[in-house]
């Protein structure tokens, strides 16, 4: 690291550790991620990425390794998971990209890291390394020294910790013993041969299908050629991790009161792997001197609004731009990062887990749900996402 420009160690090489540190070279910041694996994960299915997500990937210059991988779907199509029967079909596509300024993709998360890790590695202000765990910290005076569990030193202006729900430097850095707590639920995820969508389905849009403490979601990926397919449902026994298999036969016994035409998508493909999910309650503070957490070692939140990885996309444009003034202090600029983004991520996280509750009712509640959806109008519906979607750098 060169002592006389600014310089930051990034603890974890995901999708908001490679986003932070395009985002922090192009604003002059020498990086090194490093990351505790022997490689760069490549693990997870599908993912989607709203306009607040694609706006962020196209001004960091990604955009341009994902144009053959993601798809555009163009509509999202919500469905009663029993019945199969449609109860509101709501605008994507063309819509939302007039709407704001960007589009709404469907991709592989493999797709998305390697993306982000192919621009990183054009960029000449960032180092990446692989079996590399950021351990702790010392704080100096000018500077912050990032110790490695091999007892290595890493001397930077700043440390960011970017190592995701399971941080290792989140404790040290917030100040208390806040652990993630198992929901009850787990995530099944896949990937499908997208010629085996039954011909009923629409192919280019996103499905949801709802029912009594369950549902299934399922979009495109590859530029169309394949279909992710995550079943969500209560199911006892926590694991940590993304790539602990699953039984196919589990799955298919969390889908069996779900429409024929979803479980003969289901049971199309044999691999399976499974995700629990976990909920943290708000940390006191994000940041500690020159150290900051960012994405979910920050602020983990449950998938079913599908913002995750995007928030920390919009975590590493909102550090970046915080960092970019030589004048500010470092110390201010991450108090100022943490001060703009707190609000916005519980304002997420919060309709995240609201989501999940409509999503799941049962009975007077959920014939509630499905009257109420089919008397919106759809451009109505995803007006009252504009919040999310239309989110800019201020």
């Amino acid at each position: 690291m060169v002592a006389t420009r600014r310089s930051a160690v990034i603890a974890g090489g995901g999708i908001g550790g490679l986003a932070t540190a395009i985002a922090l070279a192009r604003q002059g910041i020498e990086v090194r991620v490093c990351e505790r694996r022997a490689e760069f994960p490549e693990e997870g299915a599908g993912i989607q990425i709203g306009p607040n997500g694609t706006r962020i990937l196209q001004e960091l210059g990604v955009a341009e390794f994902l144009a053959d991988k993601v798809t555009r779907p163009e509509t999202l199509i919500v469905h009663d998971g029993a019945s199969g029967r449609i109860l509101a079909q709501l605008p994507l596509g063309s819509w939302i990209a007039e709407r704001h300024g960007a589009p709404y993709w469907t991709a592989h998360r493999r797709d998305l890291h390697q993306a982000l890790r192919a621009r990183a590695e054009n960029e000449p202000g960032i180092t990446l390394s692989v079996g590399t765990e950021v351990a702790s910290y010392a704080t100096e005076p000018d500077s912050i020294s990032a110790i490695g569990a091999k007892g290595e030193v890493l001397r930077a202006s700043l440390l960011i910790a970017a190592d995701g729900l399971w941080s290792s430097l989140r404790r040290e850095i917030s100040g208390n013993a806040i652990a993630p707590k198992p929901t009850g639920k787990t995530a099944f995820r896949s990937v499908a041969d997208a010629r085996n969508l039954p011909s009923d389905i629409e192919c280019n849009a996103v499905h949801i299908w709802l029912s009594p403490g369950a549902h299934a979601v399922h979009y495109p990926v590859n530029n169309g050629r394949d279909i992710a397919v995550v079943v969500i449902a209560d199911n006892s026994g926590a694991k940590e991790g993304w790539e602990t298999p699953a039984v196919s036969e589990t799955v298919k016994d969390k889908v069996k009161t779900f429409a024929p035409s979803l479980r003969s998508l289901i049971e199309s493909t044999e691999e399976w792997r499974q995700w629990s999910l976990y909920r943290m309650p708000p940390l006191a503070r994000w940041t500690s001197g020159r150290a900051v957490l960012l994405g979910d070692a920050a602020h983990p939140m449950l998938p079913f609004l599908a913002q995750g990885a995007v928030m920390a996309l919009e975590d590493a444009a909102t550090l970046a731009t915080h960092l970019a003034t030589p004048k500010n202090r470092i110390e201010h600029a991450l108090r100022a990062y943490e001060k703009a983004r707190r609000p916005r991520v519980a304002k997420a996280a919060e309709a995240a887990e609201r989501n999940g509750r409509i999503y799941h009712m049962s009975g007077p509640m959920a014939l509630a749900r499905n009257t109420a959806m089919k008397l919106r109008s759809p451009n109505g519906v995803m007006s009252d996402f504009d919040w999310l979607y239309g989110w800019r750098l201020e």
